[in-house]
């Protein structure tokens, strides 16, 4: 019973940890950088028309500016690491990162940079320029406003996270190995969370 009791004050002592809403108004105005360890660029293949399997770039930067009084002039870009890449499997992993593949030794950055965006509601269909293996290609991503509010750390910053999904082509970026056992078409996220400057 003395234990429950002690642990009831500590839970009652304790501050509610800082909690994003999905409530634009809590949005500022401003420029933000990427919270690298909280964000990941995901791709999505199908392997061998038996499943569907997923990857992702860890640690990417870039930034966000915004300003919910003209949305539309917001502008997104990330930068990922190619050696960051990871899958489930060391080798393939380091097979991604060849020539066959990315090659993370002569390119060893992609890139996405926004070139419009039109907003409704908590929702975005953002165009952009990405860039992969020395190819830049326009793509279009379907964005959607995860949540926003203070942040945990030093000042209790504002973070704001969205997560944008679409698909390109891996031809496109000269990425042709093994296709078609491996999917063409890769599906691509972006889940980002970004802290104001």
């Amino acid at each position: 019973m003395r234990a429950a009791m002690i642990a009831l004050s500590l839970v009652v002592a304790t501050p509610a940890l800082a909690q994003g809403k999905p409530d634009p108004a809590a949005v500022v105005a401003g420029t933000y950088n990427i919270d690298s360890a909280h964000s990941q660029v995901l791709f999505t293949v199908q392997h061998m028309g038996f499943s569907e399997y997923t990857g992702q770039f860890t640690n990417p930067t870039g930034t966000l500016t915004i300003d919910p009084k003209n949305p539309a002039a917001a502008k997104v870009d990330v930068t990922f690491p190619i050696d960051k890449v990871s899958t489930t499997v060391t080798k393939l992993d380091d097979h991604l990162k060849s020539k066959d593949f990315f090659d993370a030794a002569s390119f060893p950055t992609g890139h996405f940079v926004s070139t419009k965006v039109d907003v409704s509601g908590t929702t975005a269909t953002i165009t952009g320029d990405l860039t992969l293996k020395g190819v830049t290609k326009p793509i279009t991503l379907k964005a959607r406003f995860v949540g926003a509010g203070a942040g945990m750390g030093p000042g209790k910053k504002i973070n704001v996270g969205f997560a944008a999904a679409g698909k390109v082509k891996r031809s496109d970026y000269g990425i042709t190995f093994l296709v078609p056992m491996v999917s063409d078409e890769v599906a691509l996220t972006i889940n980002a969370a970004f802290v104001a400057q």
